[in-house]
């Protein structure tokens, strides 16, 4: 199982308008883990998530024109704030190739209609499907008339939008992924509500991921252990950054972190049995408790039950087997609090 959870790293508007620093992202996205303790390699992101919007297709006029006094806002308008947020379809272009060059897929979220077109100059791996256009209808059909991979956000939606965003795409493919998210940034953790991701596994035919807002770095590998199959998780380079998201984000250690403990808890699920491993074999003999003496047993006496204890190590009789000793007598005096062997009874 070990590497099968995709993880996304998401950069979303965390690049804060910036190529350089968008370059950094896919850099520490692309980073090894190495596992320390392990003393391993193991396997990394899989890929990274940028947005493309139209600021045509976005907002109404009164909401562009809103004055953006946040101190996150990078303009004096909200519409000013996400014109410099937004990269060109060159610069996306260019930061896929920059991806795909770092081993990554190169995942997009697709906002209006006008900016599929983005798939006529950038090679996308998957579309995003952001949790509020799940009822956006005439996007869905866009969208799934592609035929690329779509991977959609449930933080907005109850089972109805759902199932209204998964019928019209699966009119056109089946290659359909499901996120269980909040949208709440942070996301608290009572909020999160993570048994939602199996009931959805039951539910669907899809894989199902879960895309995490929450704090920290614990919620994405108990996702994994519920069976989550895909990761999503916003990456910054500094949560102190300016921009709404980085708070929320982790930084290049909390990333780090995060995929060892996904990659390790993919090695620790193991199989629906229990199972006694190899590597216990020691323990087991140096730890468990065999049938000793309470008192020294001399050459031809009898053993009684009272004259049996148990005591470590493993290497002698169970409990459960004392009948074949009780009654018999022994070869050899056997001293006190000493383990007895069946070599040490008479036959018959």
């Amino acid at each position: 199982m070990l590497g099968n959870t995709f993880i996304i790293a998401e950069i979303g508007q965390n690049h804060n308008g910036d190529m350089d620093l968008a370059r950094k992202l896919v850099d520490i996205a692309a980073m090894p883990i190495f596992d320390k303790y392990g003393n391993v390699e193991l396997p990394g992101a899989n890929a990274v998530k940028f947005t493309k919007r139209d600021l045509t297709e976005e907002l109404t006029v009164e909401e562009m024109n809103k004055p953006y006094n946040s101190p996150h806002s990078f303009g004096r308008t909200y519409g000013e704030h996400r014109e410099k947020l937004e990269f060109s379809y060159e610069q996306h272009a260019e930061l896929e190739k920059y991806s795909h060059s770092k081993g990554l897929k190169f995942i997009e979220t697709l906002t209006s209609i006008k900016t599929i077109s983005l798939l006529n100059k950038v090679d996308i791996d998957a579309i995003k499907v952001a949790s509020r256009d799940l009822t956006n209808i005439p996007l869905l059909h866009e969208l799934g008339k592609t035929k690329k991979k779509i991977i959609i956000s449930t933080g907005m939606s109850g089972e109805d939008e759902i199932d209204l965003a998964i019928n019209i795409i699966s009119k056109y493919h089946d290659d359909i992924s499901i996120l269980h998210c909040i949208s709440q940034y942070p996301a608290s953790y009572d909020h999160l509500n993570l048994l939602t991701i199996p009931y959805l596994k039951e539910k669907y035919p899809y894989k199902i991921g879960f895309s995490d807002h929450s704090i920290g770095i614990v919620m994405s590998p108990v996702a994994v252990a519920l069976g989550a199959e895909i990761i999503e998780k916003h990456i910054t380079l500094n949560r102190q950054m300016k921009g709404s998201d980085h708070s929320g984000s982790l930084a290049p250690d909390g990333l780090w972190r995060m995929i060892r403990d996904i990659r390790n808890v993919e090695k620790a699920m193991g199989k629906k049995c229990k199972i006694v491993p190899s590597v216990i074999k020691e323990s087991k003999l140096k730890l468990e408790r065999s049938i000793a003496t309470t008192r020294t047993i001399k050459v031809n006496e009898t053993i009684q039950e009272r004259d049996l204890c148990m005591l470590s190590p493993g290497n002698g009789l169970r409990w459960d087997e004392r009948e074949k000793i009780i009654g018999k007598q022994v070869k050899r005096e056997i001293p006190e609090h000493t383990t007895i062997q069946l070599k040490d009874i008479i036959d018959g």
